[in-house]
């Protein structure tokens, strides 16, 4: 296929991917702004090398009017998690979406890989818009913990100087860091509740605080600079008292007296 060919047939791969990353931020951000813990810690997509693309269909014996249908990953997207517990959160959330169709599963949680390799992977059909039309595309989301990942990124690695052959006391050694990373999802799962506690209150804080300031900025326009620095330093007197009640007030009542310069001025 020529160079030109191969940049045609992959650029609505290229769009998919954009798009399911903002779309997949958007719900991290939509956690975030209502002061929710999301599932989804950090989010990721690539569009397969055309060498990687010819190494798989030349492995898997697959022709090249078949490689659309047949290599499933030529788009794919890759959601970080805190806790194993949330890789289930988020496939659920997926499954209920109305613009991905879900193809198929492959759970390496429950079937661990010989190599110790752990993730959850979906296929899904997602529709981009292209300048012939729409175009329904095969995009592989792979659904894992931080732990998982480290583990996974270190193991690719290793296959490719290996070139798929890594030796059998390295591979021994890889085994032993997998199960050390399933003790340690396992010892962060029972902390977890403490944790996501933890987190929701430091971020219920920081959109607090951005609320706050955003009023004040707003305020300048509208009062004397005098009054604006007794509104900056009561709030820096509660913000350092570190009592998030007092702080919840704070931001009701600057949220009354901002509506009144508000109102006063139209």
């Amino acid at each position: 296929m020529e160079i030109q060919l191969w940049r045609s047939m992959l650029c609505p791969y290229e769009t998919a991917v954009r798009e399911l990353i903002v779309k997949f931020e958007q719900i991290r951000e939509e956690h975030k702004n209502n002061d929710l813990y999301s599932p989804i810690e950090q989010v990721t997509g690539r569009v397969k090398t055309v060498s990687s693309i010819l190494e798989k269909m030349q492995r898997k014996q697959i022709p090249l009017s078949n490689m659309e249908e047949l290599v499933e990953d030529i788009a794919g997207i890759r959601l970080i998690c805190q806790f194993e517990e949330d890789i289930e959160v988020v496939s659920a959330m997926i499954k209920k979406r109305s613009d991905m169709v879900l193809k198929l599963e492959k759970d390496y949680l429950t079937h661990i890989k010989q190599s110790g390799y752990r993730s959850y992977h979906m296929i899904v059909y997602y529709t981009v818009e292209t300048i012939d039309g729409p175009k329904r595309l095969q995009v592989e989301i792979q659904i894992r913990t931080m732990a998982m990942n480290f583990w996974a990124t270190i193991e690719h690695s290793l296959q490719y100087k290996y070139r798929g052959d890594i030796p059998e006391h390295v591979a021994d050694r890889l085994c032993n860091a997998a199960d050390a990373i399933i003790s340690l999802d396992r010892e962060m799962s029972s902390v977890r509740n403490e944790i996501m506690d933890a987190q929701i209150s430091s971020l219920f804080q920081s959109n607090l605080v951005r609320d706050i300031l955003n009023n004040i900025e707003c305020m300048y326009r509208q009062t004397s600079k005098r009054e604006i620095q007794k509104i900056q330093m009561e709030f820096l007197r509660i913000y350092n008292t570190k009592d998030i009640r007092q702080l919840e007030h704070f931001h009701h009542q600057l949220d009354i007296l901002a509506e009144g310069y508000q109102a006063q001025s139209l």
